[in-house]
């Protein structure tokens, strides 16, 4: 099915990246960091220690706007698909959330003014939904996973579990985005504010995009990991 995905390993990884900038986060997820001067997608990957066709899986599929999934779900390095979800949590986490917070405090003065206290306070409620979502994939799912891997997979979860609870994050956001469009304080900085709005949105799409892999690509690939220890097992 190769001759259907739109990047492929002869490609070179500037192209990728020239044709599509976003998936500079897939490669930052994957550890793979820029100078790679004219290499190719495989040979970058080789050098990096990273599976290249897990890789392309990820970049084809945010690429084609999550249409399809190319490729058999056995060629998957479930191994690799962690490290790249769990890099995810941390971009999340520890970098977006806390610079997106720093520019609203700098646009808005959250002492003087009741909408300004609102916004600080609906994004602060989001973030921690947020974290609580990863917390529980980091420490159940993913541990989880680790096991099957290990083939000692606790026998009272699924992967299905994660799945019917695997609900979206946004509806706070919502509200929050309003709140700044709707009734952006008198004394707001407005470009930093604007510019705090726009990353909103940015984190906002990125983190459906991180939800939407985990739900077409993971959950798929640990279901087909059960099916077949399931067998093994008779």
């Amino acid at each position: 099915m190769d001759n259907l995905q739109k990047y492929k390993p002869t490609d070179k990884m500037i192209d990728l990246i020239s044709d599509n900038y976003s998936l500079l986060q897939v490669m930052s997820r994957f550890g793979l960091s820029l100078g790679f001067g004219d290499k190719t997608v495989k040979e970058v990957c080789e050098l990096n220690g990273v599976d290249c066709r897990t890789f392309l899986i990820v970049v084809n599929f945010m690429a084609e706007g999550f249409s399809r999934l190319d490729g058999d779900k056995d060629d998957i390095s479930i191994p690799a698909l962690i490290d790249y979800l769990r890099q995810a949590h941390i971009y999340f986490l520890d970098f977006s959330l806390p610079a997106i917070r720093r520019k609203l405090i700098e646009a808005i003065d959250c002492s003087q003014d009741d909408v300004a206290f609102l916004i600080l306070k609906f994004f602060d409620e989001y973030t921690r939904e947020v974290r609580k979502h990863m917390d529980y994939e980091e420490k159940t799912v993913f541990k989880y996973v680790d096991a099957l891997i290990a083939g000692n997979a606790p026998k009272n979860y699924q992967i299905s579990t994660f799945s019917k609870h695997h609900d979206q994050v946004g509806e706070k956001l919502t509200e929050l985005k309003n709140i700044i469009i709707k009734y952006c304080p008198a004394k707001a900085n407005e470009n930093l504010l604007n510019a705090a709005l726009f990353d909103i949105y940015a984190c906002e799409e990125g983190l459906e995009s991180h939800c939407k892999v985990e739900d077409y690509i993971f959950v798929p690939a640990i279901l087909n990991l059960e099916r077949r220890m399931m067998e093994n097992e008779k």
